[in-house]
């Protein structure tokens, strides 16, 4: 077990004296162990009055929840076996909120399906008083998650808001209604009536309804409304397949408009809509960019800010106080992406977060009356800048001649020439790489490869053409790009032909079952971690999961390009039916409890590559889910790559 221990950080008239931080002790060098390990401190969030940090930090490669108040000891909450921590919020100044997870069957499921449940615990800060919201009702074990805050509402001291799916005795159906929750017990009553299509409520952060968020299964159409007295008015009706939906992302400030997270044919920006007439108008556009995240007040609930990646996150505050602060600190950590993540309700204190591809996060706890900024914690502390490897665009043309933008990262201290090169395509698909620290990446490149990580199209972050240009071409264009940046590392004499993996996670797993299969000469040796076999199983199981008819599925077979499992096009683009075609060694590792990709997959795979005399791993990953949130899991992960790449790419 990591020690807590505490320590006098900064001068004496900083408050982050009495604010010690867990650390471990940094290692000599970086093994695998560095890399794999969970972030030893990540998600800090002051109090609303600032008297508090609470904290996600790493107890024997498990998420525990850390509370720190100035002049104690910190407040360490265990973790129960079977159950991760996704996150936390502080709710009240004396409450916070822990979400959690779990894999779970339930008797009412006749497909009787492992799936991942998520519920919100509220605990005090001295670790007492631990309550499961909502877990009291009878209906609590029809919702799969019950850890989403419509209203945090400070100035109620003992009350927020949640949605939840009640059941309607009359009818026998569920209705998606919005409760007001008892922090202190747990319990939650009715504060509005919503409908079966109810998806989403929208609040002022002051516990007063705005709108909500309609949304009819199949028919991929979200319609928004608002409260008009005791009544509601539609203002309007978005199509999903051109639109991205409502998005409806919050309130500007002065609360007199809906901020909506829409694309207007290019780029998806941050759009205004004013409450009473309806009336549009852009908050923000990036031209070239998709607004990637959106700021809101820790406290109020409005939209403050927004930022987008260009190679790494640009920031943009529409509040002048906001800008301000947020150039001094990029003043202070010049080349490095900074934000406040965490804000008093005040705003004289505040905790501040720093990144770079070769630096990995750092938080720093910011008094704004003394000027000062003092060291909390290390995410990694046994990595430093020296051990890290330089991160650089790298672009090229697809063959059919789109820009395809791409990172490559170099072994530290080794020139870009005739190297050993991993090209590990991200999952999603609709994710997308940037110049940042990726503990993944850099673990290879400190082991002599370099690593190639390709925005193909389909990806986010270049706006709604490039994305949909993904839909209906897995194992087809989405591949030829990742294909066609291999082969051009290979001209630029990047690559050393012979030794070139391909690796990946989710669909970066399904993108490298597709490069083996669909590619054999190109690679020397293929790894896949959760991917994809069977597209057309998946589409199944994904029935199962969400139901047939849901909105959900419409979805999916929107991007994989056909609604039938059986289809002659899911067949194609399925690497399980081209097994034949392998020529290279393929190793599988699935997590046992991933309900996200079933585990299936890849055991599938590997029998019908054994079945082919292929060469042919399987690893099972116990005790975890498809996000690899355990330490163990992380560290055998790469430890299975390390020894696999080292045996066939001879590095």
């Amino acid at each position: 077990m990591r020690q807590i221990r505490r320590a006098a950080i900064g001068c004496a008239a900083s408050i982050a004296l009495a604010f010690s931080v867990w650390v471990g002790p940094a290692a000599a060098a970086p093994p695998a162990e560095a890399f794999a390990q969970l972030p030893d401190f990540t998600s800090p969030l002051l109090s609303p009055d600032g008297r508090y940090v609470a904290a996600l930090q790493t107890l024997e490669g498990r998420i525990a929840v850390v509370i720190y108040e100035a002049g104690k000891d910190p407040v360490v909450l265990p973790w129960v076996e079977g159950i991760n921590v996704g996150g936390i919020r502080w709710l009240k100044n004396d409450r916070l909120a822990i979400f959690v997870t779990t894999g779970k069957r339930v008797d009412w499921d006749p497909q009787n399906m492992l799936r991942t449940w998520a519920r919100t615990a509220v605990v005090s800060p001295d670790g007492s008083d631990l309550v499961i919201l909502l877990n009291s009702r009878d209906d609590s074990s029809f919702n799969v998650g019950v850890a989403s805050i419509a209203d945090v509402s400070l100035d109620m001291p003992d009350h927020i808001f949640m949605p939840f799916y009640s059941l309607n005795e009359t009818n026998g159906m569920f209705r998606h209604d919005l409760l007001q929750v008892n922090v202190r017990n747990g319990r939650g009553a009715l504060f509005m009536k919503g409908t079966r299509d109810t998806r989403e409520w929208i609040m002022d952060g002051q516990g007063h309804v705005i709108g909500r968020l309609d949304l009819r299964d199949k028919e991929l159409k979200e319609t928004l409304l608002v409260r008009d007295g005791d009544d509601w008015r539609t203002i309007s009706t978005y199509d999903i397949d051109k639109d991205e939906g409502a998005g409806v992302v919050g309130l500007t400030a002065d609360g007199t408009s809906l901020v909506r997270y829409a694309s207007n044919g290019g780029t998806y920006g941050l759009v205004k809509m004013d409450i009473a007439t309806g009336r549009q108008s852009v908050l923000f556009h990036e031209p070239a960019y998709d607004v990637s995240q959106y700021y809101t007040d820790d406290w109020t609930g409005r939209v403050i800010g927004a930022s987008y990646i260009a190679d790494s996150e640009q920031t943009v505050y529409f509040d002048q106080n906001w800008q301000y602060l947020y150039n001094g600190l990029r003043k202070a950590f010049p080349g490095l992406t900074v934000n406040a993540v965490s804000v008093s309700r005040d705003r004289s204190k505040a905790i501040v977060s720093t990144i770079g591809p070769q630096s990995p996060p750092r938080f720093y706890f910011l008094d704004r009356t003394a000027h000062e900024a003092t060291l909390l914690a290390e995410s990694y502390p046994g990595l430093k800048t020296e051990d890290l490897g330089p991160v650089q665009p790298y672009p090229y043309a697809a063959r059919d001649g789109l820009p395809i933008h791409a990172y490559l990262t170099l072994p530290p201290g080794k020139s870009a020439k005739n190297l050993p090169m991993v090209v590990m395509p991200h999952g999603g698909p609709e994710a997308r790489d940037s110049v940042t620290f990726d503990w993944w990446a850099q673990f290879l490149a400190s082991r002599g490869y370099a690593v190639l990580q390709p925005n193909f199209r389909g990806s986010r972050g270049y706006g709604a053409a490039f994305q949909k240009a993904g839909h209906g071409q897995w194992g087809l264009k989405m591949q030829d790009d990742i294909t066609d940046g291999v082969k051009k590392a290979i001209a630029d004499g990047i690559a050393d032909p012979k030794r070139i993996c391909i690796v990946g996670a989710s669909y970066g797993g399904y993108a490298a079952l597709a490069g083996a299969a669909f590619t054999p000469d190109l690679y020397a040796c293929a790894v896949s971690v959760s991917g994809i076999s069977d597209v057309g199983d998946l589409l199944r199981y994904d029935r199962k999961k969400f139901g047939s008819n849901s909105a959900e599925v419409a979805d999916i077979a929107r991007r994989l390009g056909s609604d039938d499992p059986g289809s002659d096009k899911l067949a194609a683009a399925s690497p399980i039916n081209r097994v034949a075609d392998v020529k290279c060694p393929v190793l599988l590792m699935h997590p046992k409890l991933d309900t996200t990709v079933p585990k299936a997959q890849s055991e599938d795979m590997a029998d019908a590559l054994e079945d082919a005399g292929k060469t042919v791993s399987y690893v099972e990953l116990p005790g975890d889910d498809h996000y690899l949130q355990l330490g163990a899991t992380r560290l055998e992960m790469l430890k299975q790559l390390d020894t696999f790449l080292a045996r066939y790419l001879g590095n």
